[in-house]
């Protein structure tokens, strides 16, 4: 598989739209230049022509800045990708590639753009999931409930902004120094000691024992950048414990999913708990784009 990465993310194309001031039906062929732009040095890499190739995309491109605004689809919604809108834009001599642009999904009070793609690239085809939990770690960390193969309910997490917040710009930011994911079996206990006491605290109230733990010399500043992470971590997921759950899978690549299993083991002892690989995580949306594609039978 030949795969292309680039920074220029939805916020940093979005802005470059802004700056240029063009008309509103000019917004698809801004994007897609971009998108040409590394498919080109795709073909380039693989020399051969993708010429006529069909296009899928999901994530922000179908926000209100991204390429198309499409409304989302609504839970319930089935884990074989059936049933989540599309919008479709017919090839042209400029970009000779049809494009399929996959919707977000909603629930009464929470959205998602990305993370149902996905999802549906975890599941084999034959799989029968009666009663499980996905979690999406990240910037804004997903839970996604499947029930009977179809997704009923998701919950919204903003635990790694708030870290990130936290980290950067708060009054606490000097008393936290990473230590570049070089963990020591101190630095885990420090970080279980932030998971139980985000289930028994004010997670408001605890988040200021980092002032105090670098006042009175209880934690280092490294140490103290691993309770904040046990603290916020602990706080997402600690009602899990009060939900009967068959199994709770976590879908994200191994330095974050330490994290969490260890969360997970620390406040739910017992609990089946499922990881997908570094490999499975990264191709999971690449398999969503299959999948949905077939539904929309653009592959056979």
């Amino acid at each position: 598989m030949c795969e292309e990465t680039s920074d220029e993310g939805i916020a940093v194309i979005f802005d470059l739209w802004q700056q240029g001031n063009f008309p509103e039906i000019k917004r698809p062929g801004f994007y897609l230049e971009i998108v040409g732009r590394h498919i080109k040095s795709i073909e380039e890499r693989m020399n051969a022509s993708l010429s006529g190739a069909p296009l899928i995309i999901s994530g922000m491109a179908s926000s209100s800045i991204g390429f198309i605004d499409i409304p989302y689809t609504a839970v319930p919604f089935s884990v074989d990708g059936a049933g989540i809108q599309t919008a479709f834009t017919a090839a042209t001599t400029g970009f000779k590639h049809d494009v399929y642009v996959i919707s977000g999904v909603r629930t009464a009070g929470d959205v998602m753009r990305g993370e149902e793609t996905q999802l549906i690239g975890c599941i084999e085809p034959d799989r029968i999931i009666k009663n499980e939990l996905f979690i999406f770690p990240g910037t804004h960390s997903k839970h996604l409930s499947v029930k009977n193969n179809q997704v009923v309910d998701f919950k919204t997490y903003m635990t790694g902004e708030v870290f990130a917040l936290l980290t950067r710009y708060s009054i606490l930011k000097n008393a936290v120094e990473s230590n570049g994911g070089n963990d020591s079996n101190d630095d885990l206990e420090t970080f279980k000691k932030g998971v139980r006491d985000a289930k028994s605290s004010n997670l408001l109230n605890a988040i200021f024992k980092l002032r105090t733990n670098q006042l009175f010399d209880v934690y280092s500043k490294k140490e103290n950048y691993n309770y904040l992470s046990g603290l916020l971590i602990g706080a997402e997921l600690k009602d899990l414990a009060v939900i009967n759950i068959e199994t709770i899978n976590l879908v994200c690549g191994q330095d974050l999913g330490k994290y969490y299993r260890t969360a997970l083991l620390e406040l739910l002892p017992g609990q089946n708990i499922d990881s997908f690989s570094d490999q499975q995580a990264d191709e999971a949306t690449v398999n969503g784009h299959y999948k949905i594609g077939k539904q929309l039978k653009i592959f056979s």
